[in-house]
């Protein structure tokens, strides 16, 4: 029986690579001469410290663009508020999606069911299995979920025939 499942990952190394790239970027503008400016990954939390709240949204800009030219999906990151730090400093907390949450996943199978395809879907843990008998529901399930307008990153991996 055909099946695929849905999930929501960030490929981590990248992610290293996108901040390794964003710190070498900072360090030689002209702008950030002097200034402090450390942006640090811990799991699947990157804390961005800055001179400034104008500083803080630079280098949230950069790191953006880096992490799209690595193609890691901006749906996958939640930008929190810039909060100021001690010492006049401010900070910046991003969260990177991992899984999908309980709720998404079950709007997502509320989303499939509605197609009335002949489908099941199941969640397992923070990922969620689509199986049906034919290989033509499977896709159009896959291009229903690209086109719907869900806030989360989703990638279809693991389809077997």
């Amino acid at each position: 029986m055909p099946a695929f499942d849905v999930v929501c990952r960030v490929d981590l190394q990248e992610v290293d690579n996108a901040v390794n790239q964003t710190l070498r970027e900072v360090s030689q503008r002209f702008d950030f001469k002097g200034v402090k400016t450390t942006l640090e990954r811990d799991e699947h939390v990157l804390q961005l410290h800055s001179s400034d709240e104008f500083k803080v949204k630079a280098v949230a800009e950069i790191l953006r663009e880096k992490l799209v030219k690595r193609e890691i999906p901006s749906k996958a990151l939640s930008f929190g508020t810039i909060e100021p730090a001690s010492a006049g400093t401010a900070k910046q907390t991003i969260t990177m999606q991992q899984g999908i949450a309980t709720d998404k996943a079950r709007e997502v199978v509320k989303l499939i069911k509605g197609k009335k395809l002949k489908v099941q879907t199941a969640i397992q843990g923070d990922q969620l299995r689509v199986s049906g008998k034919k290989r033509d529901d499977l896709q159009t399930v896959m291009a229903t979920l690209r086109e719907a307008k869900l806030d989360l990153a989703m990638q279809f991996v693991n389809f077997r025939d």
